[in-house]
């Protein structure tokens, strides 16, 4: 029996083109936990972040008698975080996400504040865009730190209708940052 965690990355990756599952499992354990770190790190939700890997491995895996990789490391970070910016688009770390953001803000606000300023002007731009009922309803919750079930009752419509319009809301902030955010996310948390 071959001793596994003695191969060469090049030579893991011709083995696992073998369909060699072993090879696959020593890649594996070579690099999930600081592709785990590395997502982590972004996305600060375990979950997510656990997710993230999985699918970059599952990807190799499927790819794996036609994928031409160079250097398995820097392939395996790339993979990586191109999972992390999927899931921060596909909403999956909605209340973590805007967590992070607001601890970009604060180091840009340090660091380069007239980037600040053009976020934050972008950002303005972006509520204003919105149907008037939605764009109260956001800042009820947002500004005013009211419960979707105070909305509702101040608003006197149902909580699901809250609920309906908030998730409009950030989804076309997100759209509407996205650009904005990836800049600055791999400015700023991937240096």
């Amino acid at each position: 029996m071959q001793h596994y965690p003695t191969h060469t990355d090049n030579e893991l990756l011709r083995m696992l083109s073998q369909n060699d599952e072993f090879a696959f499992a020593e890649i594996y354990n070579r690099y999930w936990k600081l592709l785990y770190s590395s997502a982590h790190n972004i996305l600060q939700v375990k979950a997510t972040a656990q997710d993230a890997v999985q699918e970059v491995f599952i990807s190799l895996w499927k790819r794996r008698a036609d994928i031409q990789i160079d250097a398995l490391q820097p392939y395996l970070h790339q993979a990586v975080r191109f999972q992390v910016f999927k899931a921060i688009r596909a909403e999956k770390t909605d209340q973590q996400f805007f967590n992070r953001l607001a601890m970009i803000t604060r180091d840009i606000l340090f660091e380069d504040p007239m980037l600040f300023k053009e976020l934050e002007t972008l950002y303005q731009q972006l509520i204003h865009a919105l149907p008037a009922d939605e764009q109260e309803i956001f800042r009820l919750h947002r500004d005013s730190g009211l419960t979707y079930k105070q909305i509702a009752e101040q608003k006197n419509i149902s909580v699901k209708t809250v609920e309906k319009k908030m998730s409009r809301s950030l989804k076309e902030l997100r759209f509407g940052l996205d650009d904005a955010l990836m800049v600055i996310t791999t400015i700023y948390l991937l240096k």
